[in-house]
């Protein structure tokens, strides 16, 4: 399905608003979550440009006892990779700036996720490769294209969460939000449009 651009968008390249406005939600075991709307103007732009330029890959992973298919397209950005466009590297710079003085460091690395429908989705999991399994870190995720559930939960049990972020969206996961909750995009059988999102991270943190 092709993207429906947002009404609120605007045209022309894309950039970025102040980083002002974001409101924090707290979570249980010291985790919160952040959330800014509209950080990216022009963010479908953006979305279209990255949709056909970004050398995306079909990975495969071992599921128990069988191979299957990621159900993403996906790409990832070490820290001496230039990311595909400079908003991007603005945007990255622009959170460190701001974050960086609860973090303790700058992002460092983007990875990119590609739900191309409905059908595409990413299971409960926290980003707990490396330090995120013992520290608490932050993963910021600006989402490009239309807006799907973005759901968390807490490992220990407990009622769900919902998000929708799109269109140039910021969300960020902070605290102890890895090691103590869950987050998921689940498959929908709603007709949906494709949607980018783009994680950054810091050192060693997956």
């Amino acid at each position: 399905m092709a993207l429906q651009g947002s009404l609120f968008d605007g045209f022309g390249a894309a950039e970025l608003a102040p980083l002002t406005g974001v409101g924090r939600t707290p979570l249980t075991h010291g985790a919160w979550v952040d959330l800014r709307p509209g950080w990216l103007r022009g963010a479908d732009d953006l979305f279209e440009q990255l949709a056909a330029t970004v050398p995306w890959q079909a990975e495969r992973r071992q599921m128990y006892d069988r191979v299957v298919e990621v159900p993403r397209l996906l790409c990832f950005f070490g820290e001496s990779d230039p990311l595909p466009d400079p908003v991007l590297e603005e945007a990255r710079e622009a959170l460190s700036a701001y974050y960086g003085p609860e973090l303790g460091e700058p992002f460092r690395t983007a990875g990119f996720c590609y739900y191309r429908d409905g059908r595409d989705s990413v299971a409960w999991h926290g980003d707990t490769i490396g330090r995120g399994a013992t520290h608490d870190t932050m993963v910021a995720i600006l989402t490009l294209g239309a807006p799907r559930p973005l759901l968390l939960r807490p490992r220990a049990g407990g009622p769900s969460l919902r998000f929708h972020p799109g269109h140039g969206d910021l969300f960020v996961m902070g605290g102890s939000c890895q090691r103590t909750w869950e987050h998921a995009v689940p498959k929908t059988r709603r007709v949906t449009g494709p949607r980018i999102s783009i994680q950054f991270r810091p050192h060693n943190v997956r």
